[in-house]
Formats: structure tokens, C-alpha cells, sequence
């Protein structure tokens, strides 16, 4: 599976950069039909919103699967992201037939 990280008005992190592989990397075990992925993190400067972002489009068979979360800091955007990612997978994988 392919990991493309970018950052949006902020600076790259290694550590970020591999807490999302781990993670993607961990739900991509469960689900080996998964291609790729593209992660986004964003900065928001508005006082009425938590303003860390982390969306994640996935590759897989079938149309692409995305989600995003709105957090007070990237860990747990991530997490919350990843959550409904795999709410979605478990979905898409009732669908598929094994023949």
C-alpha cells in the first residue's frame, strides 16, 4: 500500500508522518484490499473550530472511501479518521463475493 502525506500551511513532521503509516499500515492488515491512501493535515486559524484537520482518501476496489475529522490536536484527528474508515471498510467488505 502507497502513503502519500502532505501538509497544508504547516511543516512536515517525521513523527507524524509515522504515526499515520502505523496506523494505516495496521488497518491495512485487516483490509489487504486497500491500494493506497492520501492523507492531508491542515492548520484552520478560526477560534470557533478546534482547527487540526487530518483527512484521508483510501484506494481500494470499487468507488474511493474518505473521511475527515476536525480535532484539538493531530493524534486524535487521526484516530477519529481512522475510526470512520474502518465503520466504511466494514461496510464495503459485507459487499464483496467470494467466488
Amino acid at each position: 500500500m502507497t502513503v502519500n502525506i502532505q501538509y497544508v500551511h504547516m511543516q512536515t513532521s517525521d513523527a507524524m508522518n509515522q504515526y499515520v503509516t502505523d496506523k494505516l499500515n495496521n488497518l491495512h492488515k485487516k483490509y489487504e484490499w486497500i491500494i493506497g491512501a492520501q492523507v492531508h493535515f491542515e492548520v484552520e486559524h478560526n477560534a470557533k473550530t478546534k482547527g487540526k484537520i487530518c483527512k484521508i482518501e483510501l484506494s481500494a476496489p470499487g468507488p474511493r472511501i474518505f473521511a475527515s475529522s476536525n480535532e484539538e490536536n493531530y493524534e486524535e484527528a487521526v484516530k477519529e479518521t481512522i475510526r470512520d474508515l474502518e465503520i466504511q471498510l466494514k461496510k464495503r467488505k459485507q459487499v464483496f463475493h467470494n467466488y
